[in-house]
């Protein structure tokens, strides 16, 4: 894997169709593929009850296990889960053509919504999920129920700058940046620093035990890595995509941790949706198991409210 599609992974460790949605009923589906329009298998899981939400795992390079298996079903008494595997990235295929270009990764989503046979979806990000599900429903808003950002980065380099002033006061460093442009040589010198401790797990917890589980859950099986190695070739995913806030209207429900570190717990003070709503748990960047219930209260209540 290459220098950059390393990138990410630390970041995470980093057409009406004549049905409305209340009467469709999605059948239960333990492992599926789903098929994109451009011929790639995608696998996905399907499983709970009521409105549908699909989840957009982070990355790139990551996948949906972790999310559902570290208690994220909880979700399933009263949404849809639809949990899938981006292209190229753990059990689903790669593209052939290499074409992971940003557009292409929200009609994957697109093509999966068609699958479901619904009009309107719940799409919930988590961490770099969270451009892909704020760029589909900004494309495509017309069938977005709502928006769920969990702890998620709009802005990569805000969150790579974050990681790397948490280095500096954790370990008492200090890794400086030139400019933006020397935003990954200085990432990767503070990474280089902190992987010499005993305390890489504080960027996603101050958990230890709960960090060591999600990398076993991640290291169960081998997955596909071929978006996190052709994905940060396009500098568009290192674009500032809170600036695009102010102009997506569909309801949103941003949560962010007090603690994450990872993406950085004031990130969310510079989303300007129109039609937003914030819930601050006490927590790091994976608030869905850590602060489960809260989670839970804070997603159904939502769903609830604009459903």
């Amino acid at each position: 894997m290459t220098r950059k599609s390393n990138i990410l992974i630390l970041l995470l460790c980093f057409v009406y169709n004549g049905f409305s949605q209340k009467n469709t009923t999605i059948k239960p589906i333990n492992n599926t593929t789903i098929k994109t329009s451009d011929g790639v298998s995608l696998f996905s899981k399907i499983s709970g009850k009521g409105d549908v939400c699909i989840f957009v795992h982070g990355g790139p390079g990551a996948w949906s296990k972790s999310f559902e298996e570290l208690d994220g079903n909880i979700l399933e008494d009263k949404l849809t889960m639809c949990y899938y595997d981006q292209r190229g990235c753990g059990r689903s295929e790669s593209a052939v053509d290499n074409n992971y270009s940003l557009d292409r990764m929200i009609d994957d989503i697109e093509d999966i919504r068609r699958y479901l046979n619904v009009s309107k979806v719940f799409i919930m990000g988590h961490s770099f999920g969270g451009i892909l599900a704020t760029e589909y429903a900004k494309k495509y808003p017309e069938h977005v129920k709502g928006l769920i950002l969990l702890n998620s980065t709009l802005d990569i380099n805000y969150s790579l700058r974050n990681q790397i002033s948490f280095i500096n006061n954790l370990l008492g460093e200090n890794v400086t940046l030139e400019n933006n442009d020397s935003v990954l040589n200085a990432f990767f010198e503070a990474k280089k620093l902190l992987g010499k401790t005993d305390l890489n797990y504080k960027i996603l917890s101050d958990n230890k035990a709960n960090v060591e589980k999600l990398d076993s859950i991640d290291n169960s099986q081998k997955r596909n890595s071929s978006f996190a190695q052709h994905a940060l070739a396009d500098p568009i995913y290192f674009g500032d995509f809170t600036k695009e806030t102010a102009l997506i209207k569909v309801p949103t429900l941003i949560i962010s941790g007090t603690k994450d570190n990872n993406i950085g717990p004031d990130h969310y003070r510079s989303f300007k949706f129109p039609n937003q709503e914030v819930k601050i748990i006490n927590g790091g960047h994976i608030l869905y198991y850590e602060k489960n219930q809260e989670f839970k209260n804070a997603v159904q209540g939502f769903v609830q409210r604009v459903r």
